[in-house]
C-alpha cells in the first residue's frame, strides 16, 4: 500500500499518549482522526488507518486506552474481549473527548494536511464520533455502529457538522428500534445521513472477525468516501 506510517506523541493536560499516523502517498491531504474500538489501535485500525491514507487522507488514530496502558492492543477471542470491556468501562470518556480534540489540533498541525478535518469512529470509536460531532470538534464525523448512540439522542440538536451513520441490520448491539430512534431523531437535519446494510453485523467492517460482510464494509466504505469527498 502506497502510505508512510509512524506513531508521534501528543501532548495531554496529563501527559502524553501516541497516536498513529498514517500519510498518503507524496505526504498530503484532507485529515481524519480515526477513533478505535474497544480492542485498541491493533492492526485492524492501523490497517484502516493506512487504506484512509491510501484514498489521499492524512490519518491520525490516538491511543485513548493510555491511561490504563501504553498501546494496549487486543485481537477478538474471548479473553480479549473480556479485557477490552474492562478496558472501555474504566475510560473516562470526558477525558478521551478532550484527547480528541488534542488529537484533532495535533493532526491539523501535521505540515501535509490541507483543507478540513473529519473523525471516523467504529464502536466504541463511532460513539465518540458521534459526541465530537456534537462538540463541533471537526469537520465532518463518520460513525460505524457505534454504539450507545441512542442513549445520548439529548446532544442530537449540537450536531451542526454533517454526520454520517452505519448499521447493520442484523447488529444484535444496536437492535433496529435504537436505529429508528436515532433516525427519527435526525429527521429534520438535512447534513445526517444513516445507512443500514442488510445481513450485516456488528462490527461488520472488520475482516479480523467472524461478523465481517465484505459487502456491507465495501459499501459502507464507498458511502463514506463520497461523503468525505464532498464534506472535506
Amino acid at each position: 500500500m502506497d502510505t508512510t506510517s509512524s506513531w508521534i506523541d501528543i501532548q495531554a493536560g496529563d501527559g502524553r499518549f501516541g497516536a498513529y499516523l498514517a500519510l498518503p502517498r507524496g505526504g498530503k491531504g484532507p485529515g481524519i482522526v480515526l477513533l478505535q474500538e474497544i480492542f485498541g489501535v491493533n492492526s485492524h485500525i492501523r490497517a484502516v488507518a493506512d487504506q484512509y491514507a491510501a484514498d489521499g487522507y492524512v490519518v491520525l488514530a490516538p491511543d485513548l486506552f493510555w491511561r490504563s496502558g501504553p498501546r494496549i492492543e487486543l485481537g477478538y477471542d474471548d479473553v480479549s474481549w473480556a479485557r477490552a470491556v474492562e478496558l472501555m468501562n474504566a475510560t473516562d470518556v470526558d477525558k478521551a473527548q478532550q484527547d480528541i480534540g488534542h488529537t484533532v489540533r495535533a493532526l491539523r498541525a501535521q505540515p501535509g494536511v490541507q483543507g478540513k478535518v473529519g473523525a471516523i469512529g467504529f464502536c466504541f470509536g463511532g460513539r465518540l464520533a458521534y459526541h465530537t460531532a456534537a462538540n463541533g470538534q471537526v469537520d465532518a464525523a463518520v460513525a460505524y455502529y457505534g454504539g450507545g448512540i441512542h442513549n445520548a439522542l439529548g446532544r442530537a440538536p449540537q450536531v451542526r457538522i454533517p454526520l454520517q451513520m452505519h448499521f447493520g441490520a442484523l447488529d444484535a448491539h444496536i437492535p433496529a428500534d435504537a436505529v429508528a430512534r436515532i433516525a427519527t431523531a435526525f429527521e429534520d437535519n438535512d447534513g445526517v445521513e444513516i445507512h443500514v446494510y442488510d445481513q450485516a453485523q456488528h462490527g461488520f467492517n472488520c475482516n479480523h472477525r467472524a461478523s465481517y460482510q465484505q459487502r456491507a464494509a465495501a459499501q459502507a466504505h464507498g458511502n463514506t468516501l463520497v461523503f468525505l469527498s464532498d464534506h472535506l
